[in-house]
């Protein structure tokens, strides 16, 4: 696939990835790992894979390039059906975006009866990665990706311990970063989270089979009871006898990725407790607070990022609230580029402004983050050309300055407009007569949240993982290491 997405116009950090796992015989699994995975399409739109068996039978892996609706189509899920079943949602935090990067990742190892077969879907990203491909080379197991998540795979699969349980607790400790994975068998569905709980995991309940997912949304949309979250450093075990628990790392501090809170998840999603469509208001409502602007007419969203923080900001001060922009749902959908001709009209493909809502208005515009600034500052210069007489920028979020190691793509510190320059000269460089974001404090005041059990590393700069300021990077796989393909 030639061409950047028009979707690189989002200033925001990168989507990562969702997963979604369930053994319920008698139910139509694969289709409903379709629509988990569809309600969990926010969280990666690279491509979608989904792996079914029989209890007792083989594992089968259907994964292609693009969106859910685009890569399986009716015959693919009668042709998936089965017991149990995984799937994955990917934007590619480790290795490019190839179908041989697309998940779930499809292994097995021995011979006889000995052989172990598995299906693996991951979101996050390891920073030993590097280091456990090479130990694993070393060993003559060769790979056919550059996905980290490919690694978990073979050391499961290889693994010498008679259950994949007892595999999965020894190889964990051997993992350093973030992962929320899912794996199955040809007879169970196992869940594990990594020590800190980086990434979220639940566990939903869909009649008296278990199932579970990256967000609470996706057991919302196939009628699953959301019964908890999958605590940080428990492995948990589906199959015919019901669900099995085991703590296998215990006592790590927890670091829950609070962007999670700010942008990453659906509004309709709960995460310890808290729908993040109130959260998200609450942050609005706190910034009005600590920056307002009382000269100001009108307070408008930046959509859809934009719109619960807007709400509660325009709750909290008293100001109007309007729609200031319409936006195309769909432009981020293509990889056809506009060409020259078009070009010149750069975000209205994504955003119209209303020239009879924001003409004459002095604006609050709010969005939830800034990363690069390309994007903000063509919005700024839309809603001015629009009329707009003022624009005072309120972001629902600390300025973001470094870059995520665990399975979030925020380009490089020299890329982020706020590297190196105060908020005043941030707001001069995007063209916003005023400019604040909001505190740190003030975030975890709107999650009911403690700074302890969070990383807010992409703000902080305090990394909670040991090693993490030695990784490498999304293609560090790519750029250290032949490419030694399976079977070749």
């Amino acid at each position: 696939m030639t061409g950047s997405p028009l979707s690189d116009h989002r200033d925001g950090p990168r989507d990562e990835c969702g997963v979604f796992g369930i053994y319920a015989p008698g139910h139509d699994v694969s289709r409903l790992a379709y629509f988990a995975l569809y309600a969990l399409q926010h969280r990666g739109q690279e491509s979608a894979g989904i792996a079914a068996a029989d209890r007792g039978g083989y594992v089968i892996t259907q994964r292609a390039l693009g969106l859910v609706s685009q890569v399986f189509k009716e015959h693919d899920l009668r042709a998936l059906g089965g017991e149990l079943a995984i799937g994955h949602v990917r934007y590619s935090t480790t290795g490019s975006n190839e179908w041989e990067n697309s998940q779930p990742v499809h292994r097995s190892a021995g011979s006889g009866g000995n052989q172990r077969e598995l299906a693996l879907a991951h979101n996050g990203n390891l920073i030993n990665a590097v280091e456990l491909h090479a130990e694993m080379r070393e060993r003559g197991i060769a790979f056919s990706s550059t996905s980290d998540s490919e690694i978990i795979a073979a050391l499961l699969a290889s693994h010498p311990a008679a259950t994949i349980e007892d595999a999965i607790a020894d190889v964990v400790p051997r993992l350093h970063g973030a992962f929320s994975t899912v794996v199955m068998t040809k007879d169970r569905v196992l869940a594990f989270r990594d020590p800190a709980g980086v990434r979220p995991l639940v566990l939903g309940r869909l009649g008296d089979r278990y199932c579970v997912a990256s967000e609470s949304c996706a057991l919302d949309i196939i009628g699953a009871e959301y019964l908890r979250d999958v605590q940080p450093g428990e492995l948990v075990s589906l199959g015919e006898d019901g669900i099995r628990t085991r703590q296998i790392v215990e006592g790590a501090r927890q670091a829950f990725c609070v962007f999670e809170y700010i942008y990453f998840a659906r509004p309709d999603s709960k995460m310890h407790g808290t729908v993040l469509q109130a959260a998200r208001g609450r942050m609005g409502e706190v910034l009005a607070r600590e920056a307002p602007a009382p000269e100001a007419d009108l307070v408008i969203a930046v959509p859809d990022s934009g719109n619960a923080a807007a709400r509660g900001y325009a709750r909290a001060s008293g100001l109007p609230q309007d729609d200031g922009f319409v936006k195309n749902r769909y432009v981020a959908r293509t990889f056809i580029q506009p060409g020259q001709e078009l070009r010149k009209h750069g975000l209205r493909l994504k955003f119209n402004p209303l020239p009879e809502i924001v003409g004459g208005q002095r604006l609050v515009v709010v969005d939830d983050s800034i990363v690069r600034g390309n994007t903000t500052r063509q919005i700024i210069q839309m809603l001015r050309d629009a009329g707009a007489l003022e624009v005072h920028l309120r972001i629902s979020a600390p300025p973001i300055r470094n870059p995520c190691h665990y399975g979030v793509d925020m380009h490089t510190r020299e890329e982020m407009v706020a590297h190196g320059r105060t908020v005043e000269e941030i707001a001069e460089h995007l063209g916003a007569d005023s400019l604040a974001y909001l505190s740190l404090a003030g975030v975890y005041e709107a999650v009911n949240g403690e700074r302890g059990e969070h990383c807010d590393a992409c703000f902080s700069g305090d990394y909670p993982l040991a090693g993490t300021e030695e990784a490498q990077g999304k293609f560090s796989l790519e750029q250290t290491l032949p490419l030694v393909r399976a079977g070749a």
